[in-house]
């Protein structure tokens, strides 16, 4: 089976809204329901998990039963950050799911992932054990000075980065024995999934990315998809 699991935690901080982004509408649709339609549309997902902010779950099942998102399962609730709330939907799918089924951990607030970047995720998963969503970094990366921040004096070779986004993908019984393992150590606030195993000394391996798979956590953001959504109405109408 292969689950997707959506964190939909965060309470908009960076947004400077009262309303979380991933419950924010745009183009009269919540972000969350963009994501959830991308999963449910996908014929490889079998079921999706939400780890979500307490005080939505309600307003969560009520858009899945409003845009028809049969496949949402379980939801879980959130945790102090990131880390924590993924943590706490692999405790949720453990009472469900067996170890060898394969969890897309995924931004909720990413709404633009293509059906392409799932398929690839779940077949890198299924080959080598795990898969990053990732692209090449096209910018010239500069180490920031440590006294101010506001200046450099060092550059990095972009040739060796790539830009991880999600969904990231594992074997439940893997991020069982991570997050377990992240216990033992006291990891709280790995930045994500691919980071956390690679500070335990795992390999991860890469599938396609794109750059109209963004994360919206700025208002530039809501904006940028807006017009990614113009665009895709245009190539209909094509």
């Amino acid at each position: 089976m292969n689950v997707a699991m959506l964190i939909a935690g965060g309470k908009g901080v960076r947004m400077n809204q009262d309303i979380p982004k991933q419950f924010l509408n745009i183009n009269d649709k919540p972000v969350i329901v963009y994501t959830l339609e991308a999963f449910q549309k996908h014929p490889q997902i079998d079921k999706i998990l939400v780890v979500c902010l307490d005080g939505w779950h309600e307003i969560l099942w009520a858009y899945a039963r409003q845009y028809r998102i049969t496949k949402l399962a379980w939801a879980a609730r959130a945790g102090e950050n990131g880390m924590l709330s993924i943590r706490n939907g692999i405790w949720e799918l453990k009472k469900y799911c067996v170890a060898d089924d394969i969890v897309l951990v995924h931004d909720a607030i990413r709404p633009n992932v293509s059906q392409e970047i799932i398929s690839g995720c779940i077949a890198q998963c299924r080959l080598k054990g795990s898969a990053v969503a990732s692209i090449p970094c096209a910018e010239a990366m500069l180490i920031r000075g440590h006294k101010d921040g506001e200046h450099a004096t060092q550059q990095m070779n972009r040739d060796l980065l790539v830009r991880a986004q999600t969904p990231q993908a594992f074997p439940l019984k893997k991020l069982v024995w991570a997050h377990e393992e992240a216990v033992k150590r006291n990891i709280e606030n790995s930045v994500a999934t691919c980071t956390l195993m690679i500070e335990l000394g795992e390999t991860v391996y890469f599938s396609m990315g794109s750059e109209k798979n963004i994360k919206i956590t700025t208002t530039d953001d809501i904006e940028i998809f807006k017009a990614l959504l113009m665009a895709k109405k245009d190539e209909w109408l094509k």
